[in-house]
């Protein structure tokens, strides 16, 4: 069973009764995964579209870590809208999107680091790296509200 936020837990009424549920755009961790894409999307498109890179390695892994994101967050986005978490209980989706956020900030943020390093003052690696970082904090973000949901509340009290 999933534990993901649904758009009339927040009080408001699904915006459609159909296959897709609108609603999930209106929420936290909605607009936070559209974030998400949109900022790989241009860290893709500026290390795809650049000539001449300085580190070939560097960014061809920077390059493959933002098409592999994007790709993963546009599939949860998807199910997401199309409630399909709902339609497979035998996956455990609040923990395999931790597991996906705790290895896409660490990866996207290792990237980040190198591409910053090693981008020979092209602007188009530059502005790919800040947007790799800004991609990396709205992760962490991500990860911290998917790890509230999947592990429950915590006790800071000890009962002797």
């Amino acid at each position: 069973m999933s534990h993901a936020v649904s758009p009339t837990s927040t009080g408001r009424s699904s915006t459609s009764d159909g296959v897709f549920s609108l609603g999930y755009t209106r929420t936290i961790p909605g607009l936070l995964i559209m974030a998400q894409m949109v900022a790989l999307l241009v860290t893709f498109l500026c290390v795809r579209c650049t000539q001449g890179w300085p580190s070939w390695a560097a960014f061809q892994f920077f390059e493959v870590v933002a098409s592999w994101f994007l790709v993963v967050l546009l599939i949860f986005f998807l199910m997401h809208l199309c409630r399909l978490q709902a339609k497979m209980p035998c996956i455990n989706w609040p923990l395999t999107e931790f597991f996906h956020y705790s290895v896409g900030t660490v990866l996207i943020c290792i990237a980040s680091v190198v591409a910053a390093a090693k981008s020979g003052g092209v602007s188009a690696l530059v502005v790919a790296s800040v947007f790799g970082f800004i991609t990396s904090f709205l992760m962490a973000v991500s990860l911290w509200t998917s790890y509230s949901v999947s592990c429950g509340p915590h006790h800071s009290g000890a009962v002797v």
